[in-house]
């Protein structure tokens, strides 16, 4: 599985069980995210105790499903993350523990000319 900057990550604001699995996953993403699970994305859903994560992705095949538990702290609060998805850059930092409201971004520069 790659995961490239083409590929954004779409986090789902509310707590989830984390008994879930691919089915349970892919019907959030389509019935409450109204997105499509076979889309390619990364789609994101935390515990209600903020200290388990789990990734669901499908790469053509079939579907991917990471899994995540801290044994130390929590991540930082989804519902900032889930207006409008996220780059993968930015789901690896907040994977591993930085809290992307505290960060800034250079500002994304649209060119059409290489000088």
């Amino acid at each position: 599985m790659i995961l490239s900057s083409a590929i954004r990550a779409y986090v789902y604001g509310e707590a989830v069980d984390m008994r879930k699995s691919i089915d349970g996953l892919s019907q959030i993403v389509a019935a409450a995210m109204g997105m499509n699970p076979l889309s390619g994305q990364v789609f994101v859903f935390i515990g209600r105790r903020r200290d388990r994560a789990k990734l669901l992705v499908w790469d053509r095949h079939g579907f991917w499903v990471l899994y995540k538990r801290l044994e130390a702290g929590r991540f930082t609060d989804p519902a900032r993350l889930h207006a409008g998805g996220i780059a993968m850059s930015e789901l690896v930092a907040w994977l591993e523990g930085i809290d992307l409201s505290r960060t800034r971004r250079l500002r994304t520069l649209d060119v059409s000319v290489v000088a």
